[in-house]
């Protein structure tokens, strides 16, 4: 495993799927990962990176990016509304908007900084009540109230049940999307990308496939 045997599969899946190379943008997952693992990467010319807490990436992303000015740096975990103003600041991708409370919190933070991060809304393709995410049927409605607040997202995002087969929850994601008219999906993990590209996914999410395995030692 590695960068390389990732970008390599990641390769392969786009033209097995008919796809151009370099149509799926591959965010490496850097949480709770040693910095070496992370510098490692970032000396290899990657410079796509995905974070879930926004204390730990404002502790090591502006430092690295005097170095790596370019770094792309994508919010994937749950947002807190209380974060919204940080993550506005710090990410050019929030993949996990997922409650109108977070979507006031974060306009209100658009319009005061003047940037605005490509933006994800989370859907919960399984329906699932402990895990976050708008419902399916609900989608529609959420994306009529963002619209008079100026947030304009790109795209929608699915983590699928844990040990469920992930193509039907692809398939429903990239039908929500179609169906709204949004062309960006973030779907798919080290387990399961390569069914994601098959499946249409513009953005795909691997951590532990690239890093190694996570140590997350005390709670974040």
């Amino acid at each position: 495993m590695g960068l390389d045997d990732i970008t390599r599969r990641l390769r392969a899946a786009e033209q097995d799927a008919g796809r151009e190379a370099g149509a799926v943008k591959l965010i490496a997952v850097s949480k709770v990962q040693p910095p070496d693992r992370v510098l490692a990467v970032l000396k290899q010319g990657h410079h796509v990176f995905g974070e879930n807490y926004v204390q730990e990436a404002q502790a090591k992303w502006p430092d690295w990016r005097e170095t790596w000015p370019d770094v792309e740096l994508h919010m994937i975990g749950p947002l807190q509304s209380n974060k919204a103003k940080q993550a506005v600041a710090l990410f050019d991708a929030i993949h996990t908007l997922d409650r109108m409370s977070l979507a006031r919190k974060l306009a209100q933070a658009v319009q005061a900084q003047g940037r605005s991060p490509a933006l994800f809304v989370q859907v919960n393709t399984g329906d699932e009540p402990q895990k976050a995410g708008i419902l399916a049927d609900e989608l529609p409605g959420f994306l009529d109230q963002l619209r008079p607040m100026d947030l304009v997202p790109q795209g929608l995002m699915c983590i699928p049940p844990e040990h469920a087969d992930p193509q039907p929850h692809f398939r429903l994601l990239r039908k929500l999307a179609q169906d709204a008219g949004l062309p960006a999906l973030s779907m798919g993990m080290s387990a399961d990308f390569e069914t994601a590209v098959a499946e249409g996914a513009t953005h795909i999410r691997v951590g532990s496939a690239i890093f190694g395995a996570r140590d997350y030692g005390p709670a974040q």
